[in-house]
């Protein structure tokens, strides 16, 4: 599995929304019920919802933000170089200021991070997202 970064807009149908937490200048990351490795808050961007719609859901529903600020950062595609088949989405950056409690949902935890830690669920994926964020902050 591959990932390609788009300029925000580039890509007109969106699968998916991606979003790059932090939280008191450290990465936040999230851990599904049923795994053992970090992920980034994100998912399908629902029927009728806008990708900004649906990264404001998801932040909520996987991490407990109640209060942050939210951007698109880039467009993304994920998928088989050799096949081609993949999906689309959008990813944002949301800097956390409150937190409130994990809603009751697949996410058993969420926790802070200085960098990205070794047992990530998207390991293909998750570190070049994260290097356009970091990119963009030099």
């Amino acid at each position: 599995m591959i990932s390609r970064t788009y300029e925000v807009g580039a890509l007109k149908t969106y699968k998916y929304v991606v979003i790059l937490s932090t939280y008191g200048g450290k990465l936040m990351l999230s851990r599904h019920r049923q795994r053992t490795t970090w992920e980034t808050q994100g998912g399908h961007v629902e029927p009728g919802e806008t990708p900004m719609e649906a990264a404001r859901r998801e932040l909520y529903e996987e991490s407990g933000a109640v209060r942050y600020d939210i951007r698109a950062l880039c467009d993304y595609w994920a998928g088989d170089e050799v096949t081609g088949e993949g999906a689309t989405g959008r990813v944002f950056h949301a800097e956390i200021h409150e937190l409130g409690p994990l809603p009751e949902s697949e996410m058993a935890e969420v926790r802070l991070f200085d960098g990205l830690p070794e047992n990530l669920t998207y390991p293909a994926i998750t570190p070049e997202l994260y290097a356009v964020l970091m990119k963009e902050k030099t």
